[in-house]
């Protein structure tokens, strides 16, 4: 068979190959989002190569480590929720509007179950002092409050850790929300006492994981609403 046979022979065979190998892609990460989203980041590699129906071994070949699958997922999702901010910011008037918008399209998306670790990791201080705050944190001595960790942070409950210069993406999302919550403030309508950190844990406590998807989206939005009642101020 002359060369020019063995390409044409060749050939056809390459495209389905490129087309699978991005086609186990999606199934990935769709499969780490689920399982990620289900049983936290914790979960292990195999339960994901299992959801997406694939071997470990593929896997482990687009990302060589947990720690590269985590931060993809992360990433991911910190985007997606800093686009959300964003749209709520530039398509509602009203304070409120905007933020109650961004948090019910957020609870909806599920993206409150895959906010970073380094996002959602909670210190109790006593005077506040050290570490780098969420954007317009209101420290009261012997509260619990959300900060960026300045440096890699101590894995924990098997969490594997995100490095800090992974954190420009949360820095961003911390910042568009930082608008809403004081745009709401500053309106009146949101309680003095309401900082950036108390509305992400709404994000993650607001999206529980349930088996069935029509119970899921009902306790969700019943929980919201509930919670968002809480945020808002009320007159004196």
């Amino acid at each position: 068979m002359s060369a020019a046979g063995n390409g044409r022979a060749d050939g056809p065979r390459t495209t389905p190959l490129r087309v699978d190998a991005q086609r186990n892609l999606e199934h990935v990460l769709r499969a780490a989002r689920e399982v990620f989203g289900e049983l936290g980041y914790g979960a292990p590699m195999e339960d994901v190569a299992r959801r997406a129906r694939v071997g470990v071994g593929t896997v482990y070949r687009r990302f060589p480590s947990k720690d590269v699958l985590v931060r993809r997922i992360a990433e991911e999702e910190t985007s997606r929720l800093t686009d959300q901010a964003r749209a709520a910011l530039g398509q509602e008037d009203e304070p409120w509007s905007a933020l109650s918008r961004f948090l019910r399209t957020s609870v909806a998306s599920g993206a409150g179950r895959l906010l970073p670790p380094q996002v959602l990791r909670v210190s109790v201080g006593e005077d506040g002092s050290g570490g780098a705050r969420v954007p317009q944190q209101r420290t009261q001595p012997g509260s619990a409050e959300l900060r960026l960790v300045p440096e890699q942070p101590v894995a924990v409950a098997s969490v594997p850790a995100v490095a800090a210069e992974d954190d420009a993406g949360a820095s961003a999302l911390l910042e568009v929300v930082g608008q809403l919550v004081e745009r709401a403030r500053a309106a009146g309508e949101l309680r003095a006492d309401v900082s950036v950190s108390d509305v992400l844990l709404v994000i993650a406590t607001a999206a529980p994981a349930l088996p069935d998807a029509a119970q899921q989206a009902a306790a969700s939005a019943r929980l919201l609403d509930i919670l968002l009642e809480g945020l808002r101020s009320r007159p004196a």
